[in-house]
């Protein structure tokens, strides 16, 4: 961990920062040097809040030094409903975002096993579920089936990508099929589940993995706060949705902290990989 901070230790969310660049923390609203928060794995050192991550930010923090090699970065999203200023938009998240599309998908090694990887980026259009998002990590399971690969999956979406329309919600399936298959041949499934995970990613296969770890305070939900009190006509607790509610009520078998995360996750894959 201390050779990754020390590369990327001038870099936060890929972005060049300087001693004197600053950030609030969205957890206990004080002013903090984007500098130490990067050296503190992105957590802030007053509250611990995690601060989102980017898909490569994170996958140098997570694997092993020039472990990480890359699959499907050729795909990405058309228009191919011509949905109202959808080209624009796909435009502007490549454009400000430096990917193709909302997840990084790839091979590494965590601790010295070998895993098929995928990570989802919230800057991507807060990560929504399209069907290149879908095809990738279907991919990836097939491939790690193939090669019996344990896969880790990070997840962080706003659900399926309402400009693609029906075909965002197939990706649930789609996936989950993939999921089941790669299961049946006794292949190891990790999910992490960060803020926010929502929507179709969370009905499908965010919440499919043998181990289900969570990040502290992420959001995990399908519907909105506001729609499910509306339906079901009570106010719900105040911690609900939150990885801890999840935890309570057995949805999640551990919250981990950023910094604990490759132990945890090196120590999982030493046990349930043979070799």
């Amino acid at each position: 961990m201390d050779n990754i901070l020390h590369k990327v230790k001038k870099k936060i969310d890929d972005v060049t920062v300087s001693p004197e660049e600053t950030v609030e923390c969205p957890g206990c609203k004080t002013t903090q040097q984007k500098l130490k928060v990067l050296k503190n794995n992105m957590v802030c050192p007053d509250c611990g809040h995690h601060f989102r991550m980017s898909a490569r930010t994170r996958i140098e923090f997570i694997t092993d030094k020039n472990s990480f090699k890359e699959l499907f970065d050729n795909l990405s999203s058309i228009d191919f409903l011509e949905f109202p200023k959808y080209k624009e938009k796909l435009e502007t998240a490549q454009k400000n975002t430096g990917e193709k599309e909302a997840v990084v998908c790839g091979t590494a090694r965590i601790g010295g096993i070998k895993c098929a990887l995928f990570v989802m980026d919230p800057r991507f259009i807060m990560a929504s579920m399209g069907s290149v998002v879908g095809e990738k990590i279907t991919r990836t399971f097939e491939y790690a089936e193939k090669k019996r690969l344990p896969v880790v999956g990070f997840t962080a979406s706003g659900g399926a990508r309402m400009q693609e329309g029906v075909t965002s919600l197939m990706q649930m399936a789609k996936v989950s099929a993939a999921v089941k298959k790669h299961s049946k041949d006794c292949n190891l499934y990790i999910t992490v589940l960060t803020d926010p995970t929502t929507g179709g990613v969370t009905a499908s296969f965010a919440m499919q993995g043998d181990i289900i770890l969570a990040e502290p305070k992420a959001l995990v939900g399908f519907a909105g706060r506001r729609v499910v009190e509306q339906t079901i006509g009570k106010k719900l607790p105040d911690d609900f949705q939150s990885a801890e509610f999840l935890l309570k009520h057995g949805f999640v078998d551990a919250i981990v902290p950023r910094s604990e995360m490759v132990k945890t996750l090196s120590t999982l894959l030493k046990m349930h990989v043979k070799g």
